[in-house]
Formats: C-alpha cells, structure tokens, sequence
C-alpha cells in the first residue's frame, strides 16, 4: 500500500486535576513506560516530576532528554512557545501531554491548541481530569475550576483507589455523575493506567497493549491523512460541517497513525479488552450517528477505525477519546471496508459487536 504524505500534526492530551490527584505520578509514568513513541510532557516545574535518573540522557534549563526518547520541558511563559519549541526539534514526536496548574480551567489550555496557530501542527486529542478518589468532595465540585475539570474532562481518572472503600469509589462516581451524567471514569491507584487508553498513538501501534509485537495476524499498514476534519460530542447533533475551534469539542484532527487488528478480540490486564470488528459492507452514517449519540457503552475509552459509509465516496478516518470524536474524510487507498478497534474496561463484546453491526446499511 502507497503512503500518503505524513501528516505533521502532533496529538496532544490535556492533563487536569487538583493538588495532590496524581498528575506528577502518572506524568512519571507515561515518560518512564514509552516503548518506541516518542512523547513530550510539558510541566510547568519539571524538576517535581523525579524524573528517573537512569532514563536521563541529557539537560538543560527548560528540557530534559531521556533515553527512550521521551522529552519532558517546562513552561516557563507560554504555552505556545513550548509547544513550539519542542515540535521544532529534528526527532519527530509521536504526542505530547500538557500538564496544567493545579486551579487551572482545562478550557482555556484546549482553546490555546484548537484557535491557535498550533492547529496546524497538533491535534486535541484528549482531556484527562485525575480525581483523588480520597480527598475529592463537594467543595472541590462546588468550586468554578473544579466543575469546569469534571465537565470539560473526556475522561475521569478516579485515582488513589487503593485508599477508599468500594462504598466511597461508588460515592463518588456518583458525585461526578451528578455534575456529568454521562462521564467516562477510569479507576487507577498511582496512575498506573494502560498508557493506551490515554494516548492514542500508544493504542494503536502494534504491539502497546493489546497484543504481541510478533502477533502474526496484526496488519502493520501505516496510512497517514490530512483533510477535512470533523469533532463533535456524543450528545450533540451531528452535521457534516467543518470543525471550527468554537469550543473545546470542535477541533481539527488531522493524521495518525492506524494499525488494525485482523481478527477477534484481545483480553488485556485489569479487564481492559479490546474489540475488532470489520465488515465488507458499508454502515449508514444516521445509524452510526446514532450507535454515537445512544448506545456507544460507557465503558469504551478509546477508539479508533477506517469506516465506510454508504451515502460517502470518502473514506473516514475515525477516533475516539472519552466523549470527544472526531471524522477525518480523505480518499481510498485499496479495497472499501469498515476496520474498528474499540477498548474499554468490562465490554459486553457480544452486545457491541451486535449493536455495530446494527449500523450496516443492508
């Protein structure tokens, strides 16, 4: 298969949360568990992060360079000029993850990247809110920057879990549901999540978390896009309009990389499993929309896939984080066919296999 032209743009995912939630643990993690992706965590004091010393290859005053060529630097200034700054260097980035301050609304972070120059070269992929699971309470919700890190998050990492009753996990899933009844909620203790259900490049390369890197029936096909872009929330109407940085769920996502499992299902630790389905047969874009808008089950956190539509010439480039999706249309390369790779915690297979072939026009 011929490759298009590889797209520049970077994902990025947005890191919120309270003092004391975890955010430097699990900015430890990600930089210390990267296998073969390259990604830059922009901190705004990099030196509380403990980097591992073993892993430091070099450093100076804004940048630390690691050896599995991860990069961590501070945001001195602006937010611009470090992102920037590290796009600008001769490796390429596979992500980068952006740390905000403690009282920090994630929106206005999310703005700086969709209405930005910055458009041009990276893309929202996700806001993650880490939750203490032990200290988390009405007054934190009742505060503006709280409710707006509980609202704004695509997904809800309920930290520290190994500190509280199953009976106080429940309470405050609840609480959050009050304020988002349709949050994405992951249950974590120190941070330690599947980097794949946090970055999506990690998801989607072969081998992250799914399966083997010798796995004989992955398909290692790269194809890179860059067209048209649409981001839209699960309960909101859908149109084929062009996405525009009025908010934080529209946005322009633009090139990744897709490998996509052949067949079955793959089972991964702590329940997390991942579902593939493909089919010969166009979907009907309304009833995707509606599998979207309806049934898509709250325990699938990320998703990713090549869908065909039977009212599109376009091939559709989808991807999914929390609730935030987003449709890149660019043109077939090969064979027509829907590949989709789902991943979540507890996922009725049978029912979701189910409901996406549902969505087959005939």
């Amino acid at each position: 298969m011929t490759t298009a032209p590889t797209s520049t743009n970077v994902p990025v995912t947005i890191l919120s949360g309270f003092l004391g939630a975890g955010k430097t643990t699990l900015l430890n993690h990600i930089l210390s568990n990267q296998q073969g992706v390259k990604t830059a965590v922009l901190v705004n004091e990099f030196g509380e992060i403990g980097i591992d010393n073993d892993l430091v290859v070099t450093t100076d005053e804004d940048m630390v360079e690691l050896s599995n060529g991860c990069i961590c630097c501070s945001i001195n200034d602006e937010l611009m000029e470090a992102v920037e700054r590290v796009i600008e260097r001769p490796e390429p980035l596979d992500y980068i993850v952006v740390e905000t301050t403690d009282l920090a609304d994630p929106l206005p972070v999310a703005m700086t990247f969709l209405g930005s120059e910055l458009r041009d070269q990276t893309r929202l992929d996700s806001i993650i809110t880490l939750i203490d699971a032990e200290n988390f309470d009405n007054v934190v919700l009742d505060t503006e920057v709280g409710r707006a890190q509980v609202i704004y998050g695509d997904i809800l990492l309920l930290n520290k879990c190994d500190l509280v009753s199953k009976e106080r996990l429940e309470a405050v899933e609840q609480q959050l549901r009050d304020v988002k009844n349709d949050a994405r909620i992951l249950r974590s203790v120190k941070g330690e999540v599947p980097l794949a259900l946090l970055l999506s490049v990690g998801l989607f390369e072969s081998d992250k978390v799914s399966s083997p890197a010798d796995d004989p029936n992955l398909d290692h096909s790269h194809e890179h896009e860059h067209d048209h872009s649409h981001e839209h929330e699960h309960d909101h109407s859908h149109g084929h309009d062009h996405g525009h940085a009025h908010s934080h769920e529209n946005g322009h996502d633009h090139g990744h990389h897709h490998h996509s499992h052949n067949h079955g299902d793959h089972q991964d630790i702590e329940g997390f499993t991942s579902l593939s389905f493909q089919s010969d047969g166009p979907f009907a874009l309304r009833k995707f929309q509606n599998f979207l808008d309806n049934k898509m089950p709250q325990e699938v956190f990320r998703a990713k896939g090549i869908l065909w539509f039977n009212e599109s010439e376009r091939r559709h480039v989808f991807h999914l984080a929390g609730k935030r999706f987003s449709i890149d249309d660019t043109d077939w390369s090969g064979d027509r066919k829907n590949q989709l790779v789902l991943i979540g915690r507890d996922i009725d297979h049978t029912t979701l296999r189910k409901q996406l072939q549902a969505c087959l026009a005939h």
